[in-house]
């Protein structure tokens, strides 16, 4: 991606309020225009890429810190402040402060924020525009009276927080229970909306950006209708399943509501398409850049990061709507540390070899070999996107690039997004926001990586004078079977070029890509011409194939840990915090009743009882921090006649 756009800034040094990718990604368009880069890092980001690309770092106890922050801006001479996303991004009370010292905000004035950055307030602007709104529902009204299905929402805020589903009265209680907790954790706001729940939706939003001379545009538009539980998983550009009269009064209803709100900066205005009825309404407007905007840039060959200092610079657009054009088409991938096939749990650990495709897409990341990652941060590790002339194209290639990314030491949803790319459903667009909710994606066959891991340790280890390793592995140019222990037992005849059975030839000579990250090309019986990366163990290795991590180790030494154990126990899926204890010692239990919640990265998770039984030990503390793994609940089974009943919150 690259920009035409020249211009003489009168700011000299730009602050950016966040961490990270986005940081990063601030950072590379503010070097091009000639600006001094100032970076914020706390004490666990302190050796962070983002501290070290910058010309200046100052430290604060906390990016969500206003005064903190401010302070930081005040002191290293910073003319302007981007907040990336996330933070204090939309925080109106931000905006605020920063305009009482005399900085500019790369983002709306503190009153369009406040008005717009709330869903309920912003609802409103968008009645007074003529733009379509969804139905809704009164917190007074009788919960037995609703439509069901609806959605309970977070008022502020946005990206999937302190939001539910309920499908019947039964549920309503609980569901506005844990979308408060929720909202209020993540935004310090507990207000919340009762909308009509679309079932067979689209995502569909608009970019706008608009200056302090009146020039409101619209950058086009984005399908973002790939996410689970409301969080986007892949983003497109342009939408493909609408035509252009849809789209032609999908941006002008958002340049309608930019204007109506007295928008400046870059916005995003989301929508929902009704499939049923090809009607759209208002859902919410993000008033900061979204994580996605590569994917607008990519079509649109804008660099909207400069686009954003321009107008903080107070100067007009350099571009009219009908310069504004769209090319090709423009795909993302959001790579989370998450195990995606094991609940979507979020994971923290050392990404102890990372290999991004640098070589064949767009990568916006903030993770190295060697760095740690914690659950004190959200777990976006990075960005990869790919642009080409059609789709299919751009989905092809998407895959391919997933293919050549490994990330080592954790676990990631790399896997998964590759194989929901090949998906049908994702190919022929018929994918809405629901699908991912009641689907799944199947996990790739670890066959294929243990075969070429075992190929690549039998052949490929240096010699030690016998004709084993001291781990029992054969050495290279033996030519005899040996039998392998990884996760499985696996026989490798080198003569042959077979491993249990299936014939491996390597294609290109074995590159190494970082640090003890090895490429094997092969060609693999059954599956064709394909790329693993090999990472040796100890004793087995970790394996990458078609984005997904395998853990190839013995099962005496892998890794173990559930939130339910055969006997009753019910320990921490993630490490986290305890968030709400609902049960107490005697309490008779059903299977699947709520005991309690836990939250990382800002996700909540319900904690359920495996069993009919009894509460025998609560060991879950509220507010309490607890480890992956650690006990919280032990339920002892049986009918449990004698103790009191477990009765909703």
């Amino acid at each position: 991606m690259s920009s035409t756009l020249s211009s003489t800034l009168s700011i000299r040094s730009v602050l950016v309020a966040n961490r990270g990718e986005i940081a990063l990604r601030v950072f590379r368009t503010a070097r091009r225009l000639g600006l001094r880069t100032i970076a914020l890092y706390t004490d666990l980001d302190v050796a962070a890429p983002h501290v070290r690309a910058a010309d200046v770092a100052v430290r604060v106890p906390n990016y969500l810190d206003i005064d903190a922050v401010v302070g930081a801006a005040v002191s290293a001479g910073a003319d302007v402040v981007h907040p990336g996303y996330g933070f204090l991004s939309e925080r109106s009370a931000f905006a605020a402060a920063l305009q009482e010292a005399g900085i500019a905000l790369a983002g709306p004035s503190p009153q369009v924020m406040e008005l717009m950055g709330r869903k309920d307030a912003a609802r409103d602007v968008a009645v007074a525009a003529g733009v379509p709104v969804v139905p809704s529902y009164s917190f007074d009204t009788d919960p037995d009276t609703f439509a069901y299905p609806i959605l309970v929402k977070a008022a502020a805020g946005g990206g999937g927080k302190g939001m539910r589903v309920v499908r019947s009265a039964d549920d309503f209680a609980e569901a506005v229970a844990a979308a408060k907790r929720e909202s209020a954790s993540a935004f310090g706001d507990d207000t919340l909306l009762l909308e009509k729940y679309v079932e067979s939706g689209r995502h569909l939003e608009v970019q706008v950006m608009a200056d302090t001379h009146g020039n409101t545009l619209h950058l086009w538009e984005r399908d973002c209708s790939t996410q689970r539980r409301h969080q986007k998983v892949l983003e497109e550009a342009p939408a493909p399943t609408i035509d252009d009269d849809l789209r032609r009064r999908l941006c002008s209803a958002a340049v309608d509501l930019a204007r109506q709100a007295g928008y400046v900066g870059a916005g995003t205005v989301e929508f929902l398409l009704d499939t049923a009825t090809n009607e759209f309404y208002f859902l919410e407007m993000n008033t900061r850049l979204q994580v996605e905007h590569p994917v607008t840039e990519s079509i649109t060959g804008l660099d909207l990061v400069e686009l954003q200092l321009l107008v903080a610079d107070g100067q007009p657009l350099p571009v009219t709507q009908d310069q504004v054009t769209s090319d090709g088409h423009a795909i993302e991938a959001r790579v989370y540390a998450e195990d995606a096939f094991g609940g979507f749990l979020p994971q923290a650990g050392t990404a102890t070899a990372v290999r991004w495709p640098s070589d064949i897409a767009r990568v916006d990341h903030a993770l190295e070999s060697g760095q740690v990652v914690s659950t004190s941060y959200d777990p976006m590790l990075g960005k990869v996107i790919v642009h080409a002339p059609d789709r299919e194209t751009a989905r092809r290639g998407l895959i391919a690039a997933l293919d050549a990314t490994a990330i080592f030491g954790l676990t990631t949803n790399t896997g998964f997004l590759r194989a929901l790319l090949a998906t049908d459903e994702f190919r022929d667009a018929t994918i809405d926001t629901a699908w991912l909710d009641h689907h799944t994606v199947d996990a790739p066959d670890p066959a294929p990586a243990r075969a070429i891991a075992a190929w690549h340790l039998a052949t490929h280890r240096p010699a030690t004078g016998s004709p084993f390793d001291a781990d029992g592995f054969r050495i290279a140019g033996a030519s005899a079977p040996v039998r392998m222990g990884l996760d499985q037992p696996v026989c490798v005849d080198p003569a042959t070029h077979q491993v249990d059975g299936l014939t491996v030839r390597e294609l290109d000579d074995v590159t190494a890509a970082a640090g003890t990250l090895t490429r094997v090309e092969v060609d693999l019986e059954s599956v064709g011409r394909t790329t693993v990366f090999v990472r040796p163990q100890r004793r087995g290795a970790e394996a990458s194939w078609r984005g997904q991590r395998f853990v190839l180790v013995p099962p005496d030494r892998a890794a173990h840990g559930a939130d339910a154990t055969s006997d009753g126990t019910v320990t921490a899926p993630m490490p986290g915090t305890v968030l709400d204890v609902r049960a107490a010692v005697g309490d008779r239990v059903r299977a699947g009743d709520v005991l309690g919640a836990m939250e990382a990265m800002k996700m909540e998770l319900t904690l359920t009882a495996p069993h009919d039984g009894t509460v025998s030990v609560v060991a879950a503390v509220s507010g309490k921090q607890v480890a992956l793994g650690a006990p919280l609940f032990e339920i002892a089974a049986g009918d449990a006649e004698d103790g009191p009943q477990l009765q909703p919150a």
